[in-house]
């Protein structure tokens, strides 16, 4: 980042509490390693990467964020792989800490981030979240290209002369998420910033919706620890 001579202001950096570091004390050294490792004065977004621990790491790990968020450090907050019981008992723990110290003191759930895409919709958390005003963020969006030659897809490609990745990708911006496509090749990557020359109608998007449940990534939102 710091050879590439951009403003810090242009650069949106994300960083997570790894499952390794889960629990308050823990979620606390993670946060100064991110600092040391980086150099840089706050992160944009500090999620938490996956719902594993116990209910008592979980909240360990959010009261450490959120006293970083106090202090300047982070500027929003979020959580990853939360299935909708761990995000009902992370709303709970926040209202808490508001009854003891005041509104705005449990901060907030800025974005949530999860694998979603055609085939693994997560409607009940994208309701949730959309209740509430947490943004999705769709990682996998484009399934690790292993569904690139499925028959649903190749109308769209044919009648609007684009990759498979890109209807993906342009789905997953249809449906108000922020896609996360994931490539270290030039070419791909403009390729995958290239979806704001068409638009998917009505019926397209509804054909995309499969009822199929299948994570092509981990799933920790299944957890129940």
């Amino acid at each position: 980042m710091k050879k590439s001579g951009l403003p810090r202001s242009s650069i949106f950096f994300t960083s997570k509490v790894p499952p390794r570091s889960m629990g308050y004390e823990a979620t606390k050294s993670s946060i100064e390693s991110t600092f040391k490792q980086t150099g840089l004065d706050y992160v944009d977004l500090y999620l938490i990467h996956a719902p594993y621990g116990g209910k008592e790491a979980r909240n360990g790990s959010w009261r450490a964020l959120v006293e970083a968020q106090k202090a300047g450090q982070i500027r929003s907050l979020g959580v990853s792989n939360y299935g909708v019981h761990h995000l009902n008992e992370l709303e709970d723990y926040i209202s808490e800490l508001e009854s003891k110290n005041g509104k705005g003191s449990g901060a907030e759930i800025s974005v949530g981030q999860w694998e979603v895409h055609p085939w693994l919709e997560r409607r009940d958390i994208v309701e949730w979240c959309q209740k509430r005003g947490v943004v999705v963020e769709a990682y996998c969006p484009i399934v690790r290209g292993q569904r690139f030659e499925e028959p649903v897809l190749q109308p769209m490609v044919k009648k609007y002369g684009k990759s498979p990745a890109q209807v993906l990708i342009r789905w997953s911006l249809q449906k108000g998420f922020v896609p996360l496509p994931k490539s270290v090749t030039h070419s791909r990557i403009d390729e995958n910033a290239d979806v704001y020359n068409f638009e998917l109608n009505g019926e397209e998007m509804k054909s995309l919706e499969t009822g199929q449940y299948a994570p092509c990534a981990w799933d920790p939102t299944t957890s129940t620890d």
